[in-house]
């Protein structure tokens, strides 16, 4: 067959870890997930590795792991997120990738990225070797073979990046097809092709200037731009028939390709996952063109025409790579917001980089053979942190056996470096406001850099650095500029070795003292401790060494907290001073809280801590949340009983209003709600589940007419739904277990909000393929009584069992 399909799709988020902690802490807007990468994972990246293909009923045939059948590319920091916080999805991922090999001759559908996204052409010459040498040592980490592509950000492309790619043994890039300039068959006459006319369905070589060669693929602009803005997913069949429409018929062999964010299938556009599945479905069963990848095509047919490109472009800005550096018009779209801010912030992060490039060279040639080497191969400690892993790449590294202190001091030089290439991530220039919280994360990450960069060589960076970013102007007025933004924004959130202490001391009077604690990045050892406590008040103090996981940086500190109950905490934490000044902080602290003496415990701490700096605003955003849901416990509780005790002194007047067509008042519909959604939200998490009353609960909410906290009450018996399916696949033959699972799915499809049954139909057609075929041969009473249970529970799930009779011959990857 000469008609080859390849879909690739560009997966990645934008990095949203705490510069200081090396984690993604609580976005309140990814409500009810815990943050934007994991909602997005749950809407796209999971679905993805087990999609659903319907018959003409809506039920469920088949469950698919898309990233077999498709090219891809995921971010790498989005990688080494999903590998901790994700590990099903991570792994179906890599599945994908060895079951593609099999299909596509020996070659593998998984490419790399560049490593933190930043716009090659702005970069300098080092950036980019770092940035392609860090992308392929993570994708050879995980995917346990070289990669044969690399995805530039935002198609970015100048020639350089171009011979940075070759140079490193990268065999092919995909780019749009705005960014061919002149074309011709290999030896004949330049045709040019700018404005898009390449033609995309065939591949091409670049001579580069010198002598390297690199393969380039253009996608077809108008069908991935469909895919992304029109709509094209809703329907899967249209899908396949709107990518055939790209061939043409010349008898030439044809590759016809589209490449979109990937986060389009199911993110962007709900189900866009399923419509993926049903069109490479479609098109394969009835032998309509052959699926395929990349680096299959080549080995089947290497390119005949030569192309150049037109330097300094990409794939999401007319105006080629100045959606990244200037007020170019490319934006998110909030009319009357300029982007004026661009260029002043992309200057501030060159001074930056620049100003610590030479002291890092000098200091670090000190230490090392090759500071730049080093910082290539940095990668390796970035990967694995373990103390054996440092420990090899300075022994590959040092010109010399390093002390403690030059060990620390290369450590931090090196996270210096990395943080000021993390500080160029393209989403910081993308949006429309400087205060966005993508531009936050970039200007973040330079204040991480300035703090390690104040820490090794001293002087006055950050002062110039606030100064150039004054010249970056916000669109809200509070705001004002750069400078004020990173005052508000980065300098508070930086972290040092006194903070980790006080957030270890405070959250320990809450949680008790372990030996051994691990918090983020930092590991604490507890040296000594006491813990006093009178009625609601409580004091905690004592000695513990923090230490950093990432540049080996410790100290020895001394801490003290007093609770005065609810929110009232003071805390000091210092360098300890000595075993004298240590017993005297002891002696004067338990002196006056033996008094109750609340304003001499306080004076106590702030002789021996200055003034008291730490408070429960000092904890970090996760632990914060918890230590605050344990301070209002007692709250919510008495105010849920007042709630309930109003409620059912009244239930009968409400139910009376409202059977009448009355309103009710304001503070009776919020009472009611308020006890309806609590009582709920207790209903599903109880053992067992009582059906009968979530049935009494969700009655009077539809007989009084109250609003239920949809999204919420949905995550909530996701997670009961789940833990059940699993219960039940753990023991699928005990159909007690299955009578009351299709008990329960009774329940769930009578009421106002549904859970996300993603991962209870995983579980379930798992069974399909294995017990479910090995059972059906079977004629006994109970094994037929157990067949019927499962059949219903199957029909209540959306998935029909006519093609599970018997075992498929060609089963699908294994889903999560």
């Amino acid at each position: 067959m000469d008609r080859y399909l390849c879909i690739h799709c560009h997966f990645y988020q934008p990095p949203r870890e705490n510069p200081w902690l090396e984690t993604v802490e609580l976005q309140e807007s990814a409500y009810p997930y815990h943050d934007w990468n994991e909602r997005i994972t749950a809407e796209c990246y999971a679905p993805n590795s087990a999609s659903r293909i319907l018959d003409a009923r809506g039920r469920i045939t088949r469950i698919v792991n898309n990233y077999s059948r498709i090219s891809f590319n995921f971010g790498p920091t989005l990688l080494s997120w999903m590998e901790v916080n994700s590990p099903d999805v991570y792994q179906a991922i890599l599945e994908a990738d060895r079951q593609s090999q099999q299909a596509f001759s020996g070659h593998g559908s998984a490419i790399a990225q560049t490593y933190n996204h930043l716009i090659m052409p702005l970069a300098n010459r080092r950036d980019k070797e770092t940035q392609v040498k860090w992308g392929i040592r993570d994708f050879e980490s995980r995917f346990n073979r070289a990669p044969d592509g690399m995805w530039l950000s935002e198609t970015a492309v100048d020639t350089e990046t171009l011979e940075i790619l070759a140079d490193n043994g990268i065999k092919y890039t995909i780019l749009a097809p705005n960014q061919g300039r002149q074309a011709r068959r290999h030896g004949r006459q330049w045709r040019n092709v700018e404005g898009g006319r390449i033609d995309p369905k065939q591949s091409y070589f670049c001579q580069l200037p010198s002598g390297h060669k690199i393969d380039l693929f253009f996608y077809d602009g108008p069908i991935s731009r469909a895919v992304a803005f029109e709509k094209l997913l809703s329907s899967g069949e249209t899908f396949a028939h709107r990518l055939l429409s790209g061939f043409t018929e010349r008898k030439y062999p044809q590759l016809m390709h589209i490449a979109t964010d990937g986060e389009t299938y199911g993110h962007h556009h709900p189900h866009g996952d399923m419509a993926l599945a049903y069109a490479l479905h479609y098109i394969e069963s009835n032998n309509l063109a052959k699926i395929t990848n990349y680096g299959e095509f080549l080995e089947k047919h290497p390119p005949t025409h030569e192309v150049e490109i037109v330097n300094n472009t990409s794939w999401s800005c007319a105006h080629g790579i100045e959606r990244w550096k200037s007020n170019c018009g490319c934006n998110a779209g909030r009319l009357g917001w300029h982007q004026n801010w661009r260029q002043p912030l992309r200057n501030a992060l060159d001074f930056l980089r620049d100003d610590i490039a030479v002291p890092y060279e000098q200091r670090a040639g000190e230490l090392v053979n090759d500071p730049w080497q080093a910082r290539n191969d940095y990668i390796e400690v970035v990967l694995d942190r373990s103390p054996l892993s440092v420990e090899a790449f300075l022994a590959t590294h040092q010109k010399k056996e390093l002390s403690e202190d030059e060990q620390i001091d290369l450590l931090k030089m090196l996270e210096m470096q990395r943080h000021a290439m993390l500080m160029y991530t393209s989403c910081g220039w993308f949006f429309d406001e400087l205060s966005g919280i993508e531009t936050v994360q970039v200007i973040q990450y330079a204040a991480r850099a300035i703090q390690l960069a104040q820490q090794l060589f001293g002087d006055h960076r950050e002062e110039k650095f606030i100064e150039l970013l004054a010249y970056a102007p916000a669109n809200i007025p509070e705001y004002q500029n750069g400078a004020e933004i990173y005052r508000r924004f980065a300098k508070p959130a930086t972290v040092d070795l006194l903070g980790v202490g006080a957030h270890y001391a405070i959250t320990a009077l809450f949680r008790g003292f372990n030996q051994h604690s691990s918090i983020y990045a930092y590991e604490v050892n507890l040296l000594d401790s006491r813990t006093l406590q009178a009625g609601r008040m409580r004091v905690a103090l004592g000695r513990a060494n923090i230490r950093s996981r990432v540049t080996w940086h410790h100290s020895e500190v001394t801490f003290g907290v007093l609770h005065l109950g609810d929110n009232n905490v003071f805390a000091g934490v210092r360098e300890f001073r000595g075993h004298n000044e240590y017993d005297r902080l002891l002696k004067d602290s338990e002196d006056a809280f033996a008094r109750v003496d609340i304003a001499d415990s306080i004076r106590a701490l702030d002789r021996h801590f200055g003034q008291t700096a730490y408070s429960l605003k000092s904890l970090f955003k996760d632990e914060r949340q918890r230590v605050v849901s344990v301070l209002l416990t007692s709250v919510v509780d008495e105010a849920e009983a007042m709630y309930r005790q109003i409620y059912d002194n009244h239930a009968p007047l409400m139910r009376f209003l409202t059977e009448s067509s009355m309103p009710l008042p304001k503070v009776l519909s919020v009472t009611s709600e308020f006890v309806i959604n609590a009582a709920l939200r207790r209903a599903f998490e109880d053992e067992p589940l009582d059906l009968v009353k979530v049935a009494s609960l969700l009655d009077a909410a539809r007989r009084e007419n109250l609003n239920l906290d949809l999204a919420g009450l949905s995550y909530s018996l996701t997670g009961r739904v789940n833990s059940l399916m699993q219960a039940f696949a753990a023991m699928p033959e005990d159909i007690d277990t299955l009578r009351r699972m299709n008990a329960v799915f009774n329940m769930v499809q009578s009421l106002p909000f549904q859970p996300n049954l993603w991962k209870v139909q995983n579980l379930f057609y798992g069974l399909t393929q294995t017990l479910f075929p090995a059972l059906a041969g079977r004629s006994d009473r109970r094994t037929q009584e157990w067949i019927r249970e499962f059949t219903q529970l199957g029909e209540k799930l959306g998935l029909t069992l006519e093609n599970h009779w018997r075992e498929d011959p060609r089963p699908e990857l294994a889903v999560a």
